[in-house]
């Protein structure tokens, strides 16, 4: 069959935060589109998107909107994934999903294109886009992986409200308001607990053994990706009150050493990573930096003093772009680069 010149494309949650992003990250990075087709819940049906600088009403997402579609990148949570991706795998698209609906399903692969690029070639029609803060980490973690077989993974997150969503967001913005104006949080918005000036241990829901899904989630998605059960990950994930960007402290042990040196070159070499590392000029990654960046960047890169064979690194990169949208993105690009699609 010849390969097409363009595709038809449908964003399931098109209105979101994600959806508008991954419109946006389809734009920028040129996608050859023959159609783009917006869906979302039906309250949005009738409202206007602009793409490519065309004007395009939004559709309830259902089998009937999948008709014809190529390529059906999804951002509308968990119960719409599973509702809806098998319908529209019906109608002859392959999805790209975005909630943790299918990411652990074995038959589902779960792709960083940066890291398993291959395992888009054995999908069933559904290919899971990995949880925001997993994404980065594998990205760094790859290329060390590549030198030496990593032992062990030692996590501390510090993640952006935008994770959580708009009604988050705006959480936010009303408890700072809150606390300008009278020295205090008087409402709570968005969490359990204020998370203007504060930060929450407390990412999704508790699990037995003291972990949250979400720190489960960087556990078990690392194994699947990187397609080794042996390596040992531990997790803590904190909220913090920043909009946008990730960031995390990873201790990586490895079977042999790999000089802080030896993983700046590595890292430099590395497809999807920027190296910010010169602290002695204050140059290192920070969330306000990954604003505009789809590079996940890496800095504070040294030797751990305690324990022979690990190291210590500081990763940022934005949760909406490469954490969500951007990888949602390159899956797709990686389908037509290997001729999937």
């Amino acid at each position: 069959m010849a390969k097409k010149e363009s595709y038809n494309v449908a964003v399931v949650g098109a209105m979101g935060v994600v959806g508008r992003e991954m419109m946006a990250t389809l734009e920028r990075r040129k996608f050859p589109i023959a159609e783009f087709r917006p869906l979302d819940i039906p309250a949005h049906e009738g409202k206007i998107v602009e793409f490519n600088g065309k004007k395009c009403t939004v559709k309830t997402a259902n089998v009937e909107n999948f008709k014809d579609i190529d390529i059906a990148i999804f951002s509308a949570g968990g119960d719409a994934s599973l509702a809806l991706t098998p319908k529209a795998v019906k109608q002859g698209a392959i999805v790209i999903d975005n909630s943790s609906a299918w990411r652990m399903d074995p038959d589902c692969p779960l792709v960083v294109p940066e890291v398993n690029p291959e395992d888009v070639d054995w999908h069933n029609g559904i290919i899971a886009n990995p949880n925001c803060s997993t994404i980065q980490m594998v990205v760094a973690l790859k290329p060390l992986q590549d030198c030496s077989k990593i032992k062990r993974v030692i996590v501390s997150t510090y993640q952006a409200v935008s994770g959580s969503g708009k009604a988050a967001l705006d959480g936010l913005d009303a408890e700072i308001k809150e606390y300008v104006k009278y020295g205090k949080v008087k409402t709570v918005h968005a969490y359990g607990k204020q998370i203007a000036m504060n930060c929450l241990p407390h990412i999704d829901v508790f699990q037995e053994g003291g972990y949250t899904k979400e720190e489960l989630k960087m556990v078990n998605e690392t194994k699947k990706i990187m397609k080794d059960d042996s390596v040992n990950v531990t997790a803590t994930c904190v909220r913090i009150p920043v909009i946008y960007g990730h960031s995390e402290s990873i201790n990586v042990e490895t079977e042999k050493k790999i000089s802080a040196d030896k993983a700046r070159e590595l890292f430099k070499a590395a497809p999807g990573l920027l190296v910010v590392d010169n602290p002695a000029e204050v140059e290192y990654p920070v969330p306000c930096d990954s604003d505009n960046e789809d590079l996940t960047m890496v800095g504070r890169i040294r030797e751990d003093n305690t324990k022979d064979n690990a190291l210590n690194m500081w990763v940022v990169s934005n949760n909406i772009r490469k954490g969500a949208a951007l990888n949602a993105v390159q899956i797709a690009e990686t389908l037509l680069e290997r001729g999937i699609v």
